[in-house]
């Protein structure tokens, strides 16, 4: 009784299920395909590099204004050239100084300065390793003398050695509008002597003079010149030993000026 009842209930899902659930009829001449089977082979990930861009820092070059320097321009000297046959080069810008060099025509050098109080030239002649001074006269000078500074002082120590010194028991004396100047004898060799120099500035007929004077051998001891008033600067001077080497230290000379 109670297996029919189960049948009786089951019956009916069953024909549900029949038609819910269509069954495939295959031909007979097919074959039936396998069905494919999908197997997952796992891959390494595909890395995608990520590029950082750093920024590359380029510094801006600083411009510094650069000067634009024009050359200087190189000062020339003039020149000078011997136009005479033979000729004298001096320690001093007169024929009273002592001689420095003998000078023969073509001799060529450069003018360095000019003597303020005459046309004296101080010149470097090439063959020479010093200065000296030589007259206007004997020379031919090419450029421009202007462009030249003028000495107005000279140190006469600076030639050479002198082992005498300045003459001694130098007396000054006037007698109206006369100067007299006298010293004691300096006892030199005749080699060596070459006398005494007197660097003086003196008044006359109201013109403020410059005058230089020597003397040969130092036997020569004293010497009178004309000095008158009327001068803006007081007259006056210096007295030296000179020997072949050189000049001595100076021995200032005074006196009362005229009235």
């Amino acid at each position: 009784m109670k297996k029919s009842i189960f049948f009786l209930l089951l019956a009916p899902l069953l024909a549900a299920c029949a038609q819910a659930t269509p069954t495939a009829t295959l031909a007979p001449s097919e074959t039936p395909l396998p069905t494919a089977t999908k197997t997952f082979t796992p891959q390494p990930p595909t890395l995608t590099p990520t590029f950082t861009l750093t920024p590359s820092i380029t510094s801006t070059a600083s411009i510094t204004p650069t000067s634009t320097i024009s050359p200087t321009p190189t000062f020339a000297f003039p020149s000078a050239q011997v136009s005479v046959a033979q000729a004298h080069c001096r320690y001093g810008p007169n024929v009273a100084y002592l001689h420095a060099a003998d000078l023969y025509e073509g001799d060529t050098g450069t003018v360095r300065s000019r003597w303020y109080l005459s046309n004296w030239l101080l010149v470097k002649f090439d063959k020479l390793d010093y200065f000296c001074w030589v007259a206007p006269s004997v020379v031919e000078v090419e450029g421009n003398l202007d462009s030249i500074i003028k000495l107005d002082t000279l140190d006469l120590t600076r030639i050479g050695r002198n082992q005498y010194g300045p003459p001694k028991n130098v007396v000054v004396s006037r007698d109206g509008e006369k100067i007299t100047i006298s010293w004691q004898q300096v006892q030199m060799t005749e080699d060596k002597d070459r006398g005494y120099f007197l660097d003086l500035f003196v008044c006359q007929d109201g013109h403020y003079l410059w005058w230089p004077i020597s003397f040969p051998d130092q036997y020569t001891t004293h010497y009178t010149i004309k000095d008158e008033a009327g001068c803006p600067a007081p007259s006056g001077g210096y007295i030296y030993t000179v020997e072949k080497h050189g000049y001595s230290q100076p021995e200032k000379l005074n006196w009362i000026p005229a009235p």
